[in-house]
């Protein structure tokens, strides 16, 4: 079911997760999409999706935006990985058959979103992964003497170009530069609201390197 709110298109989306939801920002004669997801307990308003959405749409990209359906149900805790991406890849595959068919598509979001974008990018058939504050390492548990476990693989394992804007002192980590995988660090932190105009900048600066890509 399509409708609209706040002025924004917005298409429901069945997944076997329930419900999810799409915010369309299309765009005259797109060259590509870019579809974005929120991070966990967080909403497609954030800043920094905004920003990604303003310089994504300047550069020709159409963008979705996708609120997972434990978000659109009301929920703030995320449920488990599996679950996150089985809900992404059928909106993505919905996408697909409907308002962004034919058109190639980067894949991306903030914090969770990422995670579940890079760990699905390969099956999805992205182009690239736009990541936005990644989350390297997990909460630190009180009390715990381990040290957390390191989500590298998950942004090695995408397969395709990746961009990661990172707020320099963001409590999560930074994430190394890596082979088709490049860093832009920014003033602020996880929230990257530091400096909003650097995070739009960055992704205007990489996204027509990776659309042109077959």
């Amino acid at each position: 079911m399509a409708f609209m709110l706040s002025g924004v298109p917005v298409l429901d989306v069945d997944t076997p997760q329930g419900l999810a939801r799409a915010h369309l920002h299309p765009v005259a004669a797109p060259v590509a999409a870019l579809v974005l997801g929120h991070g966990a307990g967080g909403a497609v308003s954030a800043p920094d999706l905004v920003a990604a959405t303003a310089a994504a749409r300047a550069a020709g990209l159409a963008v979705v935006l996708v609120e997972q359906p434990y978000r659109v149900a009301g929920r703030r805790s995320a449920p488990a990985a599996p679950r996150l991406d089985e809900a992404w890849l059928a909106v993505l595959a919905a996408l697909g058959a409907g308002p962004l068919a034919g058109l190639g598509i980067v894949v991306g979001g903030r914090s969770s979103g990422a995670r579940v974008a890079c760990r699905t990018a390969q099956a999805a058939g992205a182009r690239a992964v736009l990541c936005l504050a990644f989350p390297l390492l997990p909460p630190r548990r009180a009390g715990s003497a381990s040290p957390p476990v390191s989500r590298l693989a998950e942004l090695e394992a995408a397969g395709v170009p990746v961009l990661v804007v990172q707020g320099e002192r963001d409590r999560f980590g930074m994430p190394p530069e890596g082979p088709g995988r490049t860093v832009v660090t920014v003033r602020g932190d996880h929230g990257l609201k530091g400096d909003l105009p650097a995070v739009g900048a960055a992704v205007a600066a990489w996204l027509p390197g990776v659309v042109g890509a077959a």
